[in-house]
């Protein structure tokens, strides 16, 4: 279920995430990308394709995802 760099999650782990879309993932098509808190409390986040939900997704820990935050926030990825 997951990239082959991270680390495997048990289905029962993915089946209690929270998974959440961005409200400016409505624009090219629409809802592409969740995220969502893992339940053990790591503060560690999973990333997956909404439209295929069942397939890779990928794990940051609490510190990659404050600063990809912190980037999107400073329009550190704007085009």
């Amino acid at each position: 279920m997951t990239s082959s760099n991270q680390p495997s999650l048990e289905r029962s782990e993915l089946e209690v995430i929270d998974w959440h879309v961005s409200s400016r993932s409505s624009t090219n098509g629409g809802q592409c990308v969740e995220a969502g808190p893992l339940a053990d409390g790591s503060g560690r986040v999973a990333v997956r394709h909404s439209h295929h939900p069942e397939g890779d997704l990928i794990v940051y820990t609490h510190q990659e995802w404050a600063a990809f935050l912190a980037g999107a926030k400073d329009g550190e990825f704007d085009f």
